[in-house]
């Protein structure tokens, strides 16, 4: 039914939305905002594992067009914000079992945040994102709009994780659970990155870079159909590969290029530990 409702929604022209349209509209988001709905999810029968739901990346689309600027400033603020009316912040309370540490962080509408994730200032989620329980999202850190970041994962600082909203049919930044992500990676363009995936800082992720496996021989490409995917437990770091021919041949040139050195072994298990002190259920004072 909610289905039906967003896809004739999103086949609506501008200005031609009613009081029942936006009720639909408001529990779209309350499903999002609940994660009982999502951009991706898990699908066995896929080659990759996930599917994208393409009429949840609609109704995003939706609320864009549905709302209308308002000035979102603060009280007394002299800095001034204005956005859709339609996308405010998060409403988190204390019994949310979010750690949000004080410091400039945003969340937006209809992402997903579980209980026992960390949100250390300043990071921001953007909409429709989807971040599970028990991740730590780390200092000036980017979830992008879709994106979904599994359990226990540590996204550091300064790293970036795309958003892909548009084309609605494109498939999101997936990552899997217990990965690290080390700091000022950037992992774009729909990139899947299996479980226990660790990413070295610096490293970045794209649909035009090829990811040579030393270990295994293999080149992990994207496809015109198929995202690029990093295998489970595989250790990815920044890496480089010759110029075979021309001007950078000749110039002794090379490019960049991610390398997987190794896959995870209980030395490695050992360097990237997450402490389950910080990642306890939250509890109320």
């Amino acid at each position: 039914m909610l289905r039906t409702e967003i896809e004739r929604l999103f086949e609506l022209g501008a200005g031609d939305y009613n009081d029942h349209d936006r009720r639909l509209f408001q529990e779209f988001k309350n499903a999002l905002n609940a994660g009982k709905i999502r951009a991706a999810e898990p699908e066995s029968s896929s080659k990759t594992g996930w599917r994208v739901n393409t009429w949840v990346k609609k109704g995003i689309l939706v609320g864009f067009r549905m709302g209308a600027m308002v000035d979102m400033s603060g009280p007394g603020s002299r800095q001034h914000f204005f956005d859709k009316e339609t996308f405010p912040l998060k409403t988190l309370e204390l019994n949310s079992g979010v750690r949000i540490v004080p410091g400039g962080s945003s969340v937006r509408d209809t992402s997903y945040v579980a209980r026992g994730v960390m949100c250390i200032p300043p990071m921001f989620i953007n909409v429709a994102a989807f971040v599970d329980e028990g991740t730590m999202i780390d200092s000036h850190a980017l979830v992008g709009s879709c994106a979904q970041i599994g359990k226990r994962c540590h996204v550091s600082a300064a790293a970036q994780i795309g958003g892909v909203l548009e084309p609605v049919g494109a498939m999101p930044v997936i990552i899997e659970d217990e990965v690290l992500v080390g700091g000022n990676c950037g992992v774009y363009e729909g990139t899947i990155v299996r479980k226990r995936a660790v990413l070295g800082s610096g490293t970045i992720l794209t649909r035009s870079t090829p990811v040579y496996d030393i270990v295994t021989g293999a080149v992990h490409t994207a496809t015109d159909d198929e995202p690029l995917v990093i295998p489970e437990n595989a250790v990815v770091v920044p890496g480089s590969r010759a110029i075979a021919q021309g001007r950078g041949k000749e110039w002794d040139l090379s490019l960049y290029t991610p390398v997987i050195v190794k896959y995870r072994d209980d030395k490695t298990d050992a360097r990237v530990k997450l402490e389950d002190i910080v990642r306890q259920p939250s509890r109320t004072a």
